[in-house]
């Protein structure tokens, strides 16, 4: 599974230098090319692509959010947008054409370089190649290539990480030197996530066998190996700073919370009865809340039991069987008998919820308001929603836009 680093032009270096900080950028001025925010005045491009018809609604091909929940990408078969989220604005788009799909669009927080990789029906860019796009000069700057199609990519300051059906690459930023290679089972969701904290790196993955994950911690060069659940992995989320891990199987009953230091199984949430896919996890930034999306068209926040130390406080010793209580009503008043039951009955519920449609999927983040939940669709829609952290229940929708169609929402 060879890989090759291309440069686009003979002129551009294979040395990426990605500073930590604005400020280190400002001063590195013999560098190829700047990093600043996108929210900052850019260059205007001076060979701009022809925009499509205004009339024209592009079919979403992929949405996600930046790593610090303040932005989304989304990949079209035209293009790719970029959006701020509070408030909700659409901070700059790069229209191909009818025949320049994206698939996959990963930021580095709020900087100009992204990650792309084409796709639909008429992708834009290979799909077994990783365009490496820097936004001031609007134009790839170099490229990572395959012998499969991408199934997904993840960004750090430090890292560029490529994932295909059942192989990771892990590649250093600076140099795009190949740092490792990771087998996994077959993986055609391209699941995995990073941390994103300044330090070591931690890198999330499903293992080699079903309901298994692999857990790297290249500071300490560790290898952890939990078996999350019985079923296949079908999503899962990484805190910030790597120590927490969220995960769900095919199932999708049940979320179950991870120390990834050691595996230990801290809590486990009950998402309901009846079995659902998975769309997305979502921690908060302080890891009291986690937001969970699926088929079933609800939103569902989880209390997570953090105490001042940072570790959580439920520390469950052993995995429950994700098999659907016949009552879930009645579960908060068998509290008592909780040595006695069978252990679902003893997970625990979402504080609140907030309902969509069904089987369309949405992907969810906290807000950097306290309390406010940002929930994505494939069908352009944007919802900011609050909920009651003491009373729970139905959330409250704050906004909701569709950035697919801007004239029915500016």
């Amino acid at each position: 599974m060879a890989q090759t680093l291309i440069p686009t032009s003979s002129s551009v270096p294979q040395t990426l230098t990605l500073p930590q900080s604005q400020s280190e950028s400002e001063s590195e001025s013999d560098s190829t090319y700047s990093l600043s925010n996108f929210d900052e005045p850019q260059n205007p491009n001076p060979n701009p692509s022809p925009s499509p018809s205004p009339t024209l609604v592009p079919t979403l091909l992929h949405v996600s959010f930046n790593q610090d929940y303040g932005c989304f990408a989304v990949g079209t078969d035209m293009g790719f947008r970029i959006y701020n989220c509070d408030p909700f604005r659409e901070i700059f788009r790069r229209d191909f054409g009818t025949r320049g799909g994206i698939g996959l669009v990963q930021m580095l927080f709020r900087c100009n370089i992204l990650a792309l990789v084409g796709g639909g029906p008429d992708p834009q860019y290979p799909i077994n190649k990783v365009m490496i796009w820097d936004d001031h000069q609007s134009r790839c700057i170099g490229e990572l290539s395959f012998r499969s199609e991408v199934k997904g990519v993840r960004l750090r300051r430090d890292r560029i990480v490529v994932v295909l059906v059942q192989k990771i690459f892990v590649y250093n930023f600076a140099d795009l030197k190949l740092l490792h290679q990771i087998e996994t089972i077959a993986n055609p969701k391209g699941l995995c996530e990073v941390s994103h904290v300044s330090g070591p790196v931690v890198l999330v993955c499903p293992g080699l066998q079903k309901g298994q994950i692999r857990v790297e911690h290249y500071g300490s060069k560790r290898t952890k190996f939990i078996m999350a659940h019985d079923s296949r992995i079908a999503c899962f989320s990484l805190t910030q700073d790597g120590r927490l891990l969220a995960t769900a199987s095919s199932k999708g009953t049940l979320v179950r919370i991870f120390n990834t230091l050691d595996g230990s199984l801290l809590q486990e949430l009950r998402r309901g009865a009846d079995r659902a896919e998975i769309y997305s996890l979502a921690f908060s930034s302080t890891a009291q809340w986690l937001a969970v999306s699926s088929d079933k068209g609800t939103v569902h926040v989880f209390s997570l039991k953090v105490d001042s130390s940072g570790l959580l406080a439920n520390d469950m010793t052993r995995n429950a069987p994700e098999s659907n209580p016949s009552n879930p009503s009645a579960i908060p008043s068998l509290a008592f008998m909780k040595g006695v039951l069978p252990k679902y009955f003893s997970s625990e519920w979402s504080v609140a919820q907030f309902h969509l449609q069904e089987g369309l999927q949405h992907i969810v983040a906290f807000g950097h308001q306290k309390n406010v939940v940002v929930i994505l669709g494939m069908d352009g829609s944007f919802y900011r929603c609050e909920f009651n952290p003491e009373n729970g229940r139905e959330m409250s929708q704050l906004e909701y836009y569709n950035f697919l169609k801007p004239e029915q929402t500016f």
